[in-house]
């Protein structure tokens, strides 16, 4: 029995491996090929062409996208942090009158769906001459990443000892140092965390890198990829399109791999309790 049990657990494992890996490598090996033999079901490549990847990179302008992406990304995490800090810590340990209603309002928000505040935050980036500017995507990201990385931190800083911030004090120091030099040290997982969740979800959005920008100069790499297309209808380069989905893909998959042991830790650990 416990064979037979043990078993389907692997099965099971294996069948969801094969599920969620099987479409990134299908796209590999069609970014691949060539000619007629994108058409071609194989399941194991016959030949290796890069000569897709090369188009890519060459044609166009997809290595500014993709810088374009990395920088907006880079600077959506940075802010985050920036500001999750000490909101999170002002939250967890300062009591004031409204601190619950204030966290309630911060979750809120990052439940409101980005095509309801589609048309009020188009008017606000047109109103501080914004748009088509790396600026406009960094506003309209922070609004759904800082308040997760609030939220997630504040949940982290609440279950932190109490006496170390109470010895800190007792030593004179002042909250700025307390943050700086006691609980950053302590946050590595939950920053580590967020940061990449913030990083995969501004490297993935589409829907207002598509609305904010006018011109393949400021555009991402999601909006590029959708925009990428042959002379009408009936040639859409599709090795092109599958070459650029997995130079965007690899990227984020190396960060998880990488960053994997602080994931889980810093989504349901709270650090070190005595």
């Amino acid at each position: 029995m416990w064979i037979v049990t043990r078993g389907a657990f692997y099965l099971l494992v294996a069948a969801i491996v094969v599920v969620a890996v099987f479409p990134l490598y299908y796209a590999i090996i069609t970014s691949l090929k060539s000619g007629t033999a994108l058409f071609n079901v194989d399941y194991w490549p016959k030949m290796f062409i890069v000569g897709n990847y090369v188009t890519v990179f060459t044609e166009g302008m997809f290595a500014r996208n993709l810088l374009n992406s990395l920088l907006i990304s880079t600077a959506v995490v940075v802010i985050s942090l920036l500001l999750g800090v000490p909101a999170a810590y002002a939250l967890a340990r300062i009591r004031f009158r409204g601190r619950s209603l204030l966290l309630f309002t911060i979750l809120s928000v990052s439940m409101f769906p980005p095509l309801a505040l589609l048309a009020g935050l188009f008017e606000l980036i047109r109103a501080f001459a914004l748009y088509n500017s790396p600026f406009a995507l960094i506003l309209s990201y922070m609004i759904f990443t800082l308040p997760f990385t609030v939220w997630v931190l504040t949940t982290f800083v609440r279950d932190l000892p109490v006496e170390i911030e109470e010895a800190a004090i007792v030593d004179g120091a002042t909250p700025w140092i307390i943050i700086a030099r006691v609980f950053l040290p302590m946050m590595g997982p939950a920053l580590v965390t967020t940061g990449l969740l913030a990083f995969i979800g501004a490297w993935n959005e589409f829907l207002f890198a598509l609305t904010f920008t006018s011109n393949n100069e400021q555009r991402t790499v999601p909006v590029a990829i959708a925009l990428l297309s042959g002379n009408s209808q009936f040639e859409v380069p599709w090795g092109n399109i599958m070459a650029a989905s997995v130079i965007v893909t690899v990227p984020l998959i190396v960060l998880v791999l990488v960053f994997q042991n602080r994931i889980v830790p810093g989504l349901t650990a709270g650090g070190v309790k005595g």
